[in-house]
């Protein structure tokens, strides 16, 4: 006897429905996690998106359904099923991903962890100095995979430790260790976790770039870029200048040291030319 099919209510239908809708009206389709948002804070950001992004909270269910039936519509949105995770919501822009991105990030506020919680992003005990004295706390640190030694009567901390990898659960003994620590690695606010842009899926360690560290890297790959074209003596328009100068500084360099005759260094070879005759004919004399 074959099992009845699951009936689908009308509501959940027409979910379905709106979410397609607003998924195929905009370029940006990101997913989101509010898990530990709280409301006044989720309506304040709301607001502060208003006109640049639409933010959906749906089951994490009707998503996969909305998902499914787009795939021959929107290039590579099947991948976003990989990213729904915690409380997840939709997030919809005509806005640059890392514009969202950084949008996003500035309304967010730092807060302790607590057990149960799920990890944003990977956890790290930073190695460094702490202010805790010898005590059963070493063997604690020492259970959780961290090195310590004492430096100045106090506990160090030897090397960084990865404590939770982004996406694990946060146990009660992480959870403790971190507050004593005074580490806050959770972030209240809509945690961004992928967006999907022509076919292609950005996840936040790809948006979270660090802007004037971006722009100084360009600034040294530029500079070693014109090194590498003078050095191997590669004429454009940023070297060609440079290029000629060089040349010619060789050029007379050599004419100098073979007594060759040019108009740059006709003063030179004949006042060269003077001096040793001077000093021939002081030995001679």
């Amino acid at each position: 006897m074959s099992k009845p099919k699951p009936v689908v209510s009308d509501n959940k239908k027409k979910e379905v429905k709106e979410l397609i809708n607003l998924m195929t009206k905009y370029s940006i389709i990101g997913i989101v996690d509010m898990e530990n948002l709280p409301s006044p804070q989720l309506l304040k950001m709301k607001n502060q998106l208003h006109g640049k992004a639409v933010v959906r909270m749906t089951k994490a269910r009707l998503i996969s359904v909305a998902i499914d039936q787009l795939k021959e519509k929107i290039k590579g949105i099947e991948q976003l099923k990989d990213y729904i995770r915690g409380m997840p919501a939709l997030i919809l822009t005509q806005d640059n991903p890392f514009k969202l991105f950084k949008t996003l990030q500035k309304s967010k506020s730092s807060a302790p962890a607590k057990a149960g919680q799920t990890a944003p992003i990977d956890i790290v005990i930073q190695a460094g100095p702490t202010s805790f004295a010898p005590g059963p706390i070493i063997g604690e640190l020492g259970g959780m995979g961290i090195k310590t030694a004492i430096e100045g009567g106090k506990i160090a901390i030897k090397a960084d430790k990865l404590l939770v990898k982004e996406g694990e659960v946060i146990n009660e003994k992480a959870a403790g260790l971190l507050a004593r620590l005074g580490i806050e690695p959770m972030e209240v606010g809509l945690n961004l976790i992928a967006v999907l842009e022509d076919g292609i899926v950005f996840t936040r360690k790809i948006l979270s770039v660090d802007e004037t560290e971006y722009i100084n890297n360009i600034k040294m790959l530029s500079g070693e870029s014109f090194n590498l074209a003078i050095f191997i003596g590669y004429p454009c328009k940023d070297t060609i200048n440079m290029l000629i100068a060089k040349a010619t500084r060789e050029a007379n360099a050599l004419a100098d040291s073979q007594d060759i005759l040019t108009s740059e260094n006709v003063g030179n070879v004949l006042a060269k030319a003077e001096r040793q005759m001077q000093s021939l004919k002081v030995k001679l004399d």
